[in-house]
C-alpha cells in the first residue's frame, strides 16, 4: 500500500528480525502483566504441559457385550485442577481398557493412548463422544442391557466416556420439559392399562384337574403338586429393564430417535415409551 509523505525525511532505519522479535516479546510481556492484574488469572486450565500427579482419582466401568466371552473393564482417571478453590474442576487425564480377551489388544491399546493424549491436550474433549458413537460395525451392532442399540463396540466405549463426562460435569443431558415428562407418563400408563385388559380377555380359565394328578403349567413350565396355575410369567414374558429402572414390553421395537427398544403400537400408531416419540405426531 502506497503512503504519501508530506514532511521532510530526516532519517530512516531498517527493521531487522531481532527488532521484530524484541517487539513481540514486549507485547507478550504486556499481555501477561495485564492477565496477572485480572481477577481469576491464576486459574489453571488443562493443557498438555501439566505433569501427571502421583495420585489420580477415577472410575472403572464394566462393559459386557455379546461380542466377547470376557468383559471389558474401562478405567478413566481424572486430574483435579485448582483443588480447594472455587474454580476446582475435574478433567479426564487418561483411559485404560483391560480384559482377558486379547483378540483386539493392538487397536484397544492404540485407541486408549490416542484418547489419553486428547484428554491431556485440554480444551473441549466432548467431541470424542460423537465421533466414537458414530462408528458402525459392518457385521452389525447389538442391544446392550436396557434394550439400547449399540452400532459397534467403539460406540459403546463412546457411551461410557459420555457417562463419565456427565458424571464430572463436562456434559449435561438436555432438559426434558414437564409437559414431555407428563406425556410419557401418560402413554406408559395407557399402554399398561391396555395390556392388562388384553391379557384378561385372552387368558383362559384353567381346566379342572383329575384328583391326584400333577399339572404342568404352560406359563412357567414347572410342575406343581396341586391343581393350580403359577402366577410367575413365562420366560419369554420377562420384561426388559430400561435405563433408569423403567420396564418396557418384550415385544417393543427399536426407536430410531433414542435407539431404545421401547416402541409399541397404541391406537394404531407407533409410540415410544422411552422418549415419547410418536409416528403420528
Amino acid at each position: 500500500m502506497a503512503v504519501k509523505i508530506d514532511q521532510k525525511i530526516k532519517g530512516y532505519s531498517v527493521v531487522s528480525q531481532e527488532d521484530r522479535a524484541r517487539e513481540a516479546k514486549a507485547d507478550a510481556a504486556a499481555r501477561d502483566a495485564e492477565a496477572a492484574a485480572t481477577p481469576g488469572a491464576n486459574v489453571i486450565q488443562m493443557h498438555e504441559k501439566i505433569e501427571r500427579p502421583e495420585t489420580l482419582i477415577g472410575s472403572t466401568y464394566k462393559l459386557k457385550t455379546p461380542l466377547f466371552e470376557h468383559a471389558l473393564y474401562v478405567t478413566i482417571n481424572d486430574i483435579v485442577l485448582n483443588a480447594g478453590s472455587e474454580h476446582e474442576q475435574r478433567r479426564p487425564f487418561e483411559i485404560f481398557i483391560n480384559s482377558k480377551n486379547m483378540d483386539h489388544f493392538q487397536w484397544i491399546v492404540a485407541l486408549t493412548r490416542i484418547m489419553s493424549a486428547v484428554f491431556r491436550k485440554g480444551g473441549d474433549v466432548t467431541f470424542l463422544v460423537d465421533e466414537m458413537k458414530a462408528v458402525f460395525d459392518p457385521k452389525g451392532g447389538y442391544f446392550k442391557a436396557g434394550g439400547v442399540y449399540m452400532p459397534s463396540l467403539v460406540a459403546e466405549l463412546g457411551s461410557i466416556v459420555e457417562d463419565h463426562l456427565k458424571a464430572i460435569g463436562m456434559m449435561h443431558d438436555p432438559e426434558m420439559s414437564a409437559e414431555q415428562r407428563a406425556l410419557i407418563a401418560e402413554k406408559r400408563a395407557a399402554y399398561a392399562a391396555l395390556d392388562s385388559k388384553k391379557n384378561a380377555e385372552i387368558s383362559p380359565a384353567p381346566a379342572p384337574a383329575a384328583e391326584g394328578s400333577v399339572l404342568r403349567d404352560d406359563r412357567s413350565g414347572q410342575l406343581f403338586p396341586e391343581p393350580r396355575i403359577s402366577d410367575a410369567p413365562r420366560d419369554e414374558d420377562v420384561e426388559v429393564t430400561g435405563d433408569g429402572g423403567v420396564a418396557f414390553p418384550p415385544s417393543a421395537t427399536m426407536c430410531h430417535k433414542c435407539s431404545t427398544k421401547a416402541v409399541v403400537i397404541m391406537d394404531g400408531c407407533a409410540t415410544c415409551l422411552n422418549c415419547g416419540y410418536s409416528k403420528c405426531g
